[in-house]
This record gives C-alpha cells, structure tokens and sequence, in this order.
C-alpha cells in the first residue's frame, strides 16, 4: 500500500511540473505554481526541471519496489 501511494505522489509531481516546465517554455511570463520563487526564468526552469525528473524517479522506484514484492 505504502509503494502504490508513492507512485501516485510521483506521478502527480511529474505530471503537475511538466506541465508548468512546458508551459514556461512557450510563455516566459506564465510562472506556474511556484511563481513567487525569486531569482527569476532560469532558476524556475531548473526547479521545475528537477522536480519533474524527481517524480519520474519517485514513480520508477515505487513501481519497482512494489512489482519486487509481488504487487505488479
């Protein structure tokens, strides 16, 4: 139970940041949730770029560990 709710956290980090990436990508000025974060375009690309990656790593790993355990 515990793994098929990480992959679910994962999978909505990563769906949540690349929509917000893609969509700084095309318009420089829509910010996207984490808007109010200083420093501005290039820290919020990589921001965004790392919690996009975390969460395809979240949902992988939880994937695994749950299909290792049978569950898949």
């Amino acid at each position: 139970m515990k793994y098929d709710v990480l992959q679910v956290l994962g999978m909505v980090v990563l769906v949540v940041c690349a929509q917000a990436l893609v969509r700084l990508l095309v318009d420089h000025g829509e910010r996207g949730l984490l808007g109010d974060l200083p420093g501005g375009f290039a820290p919020l690309l990589l921001t965004y770029t790392a919690l996009t990656a975390t969460g395809a790593a979240l949902t992988g790993w939880a994937h695994s560990r749950a299909k290792a355990l049978g569950r898949r």
